[in-house]
């Protein structure tokens, strides 16, 4: 299986609060079978320890150190939230992209969200997208 594909993406969701987000992204991960359901609750630690919020309306939660051990695969999900969730500190994430990665890879994917993600213009598309399959196409064009 891919690191991203359309069956880790959800679309148009509404959530009340971060938790929600991290969660739905985790249960992705857990679904494409890149992670056990453990990894979750290491999401959400490392949320506490330090927000994954990374501006321009996007947060990339993912596992602590010690989640490695639950990692199966390097894998993304995607959650879209149009209308938004607040991830404290007044930032609201309209997208919220969940990690997982063996070895050093997330560093690299990290890197390459970061750079599609700090165009303020990039995230509108991606937002604004009601299509999974553009979503993949838009991020794998890198924009």
């Amino acid at each position: 299986m891919s690191i991203l594909s359309k069956e880790k993406i959800l679309m148009n969701q509404k959530v009340n609060t971060k938790n929600e987000a991290i969660e739905l992204a985790g249960k992705l991960l857990v679904a494409g079978n890149h992670v056990t359901e453990e990894y979750i609750d290491k999401m959400f630690e490392r949320e506490e320890d330090l927000t994954t919020y990374i501006g321009n309306g996007v947060a990339i939660p993912h596992g602590t150190q010690e989640a490695k051990k639950w990692i199966r695969s390097t894998g993304i999900s995607i959650v879209q939230i149009p209308d938004g969730v607040d991830f404290g500190n007044g930032n609201t994430a309209y997208l919220v992209i969940g990690i997982a990665a063996v070895g050093d890879e997330h560093l690299e994917i990290l890197s390459n969200l970061a750079v599609i993600c700090s165009e303020e213009e990039n995230v509108k598309k991606l937002v604004q997208t009601d299509s999974a399959e553009e979503l993949i196409a838009l991020l794998e064009g890198g924009m």
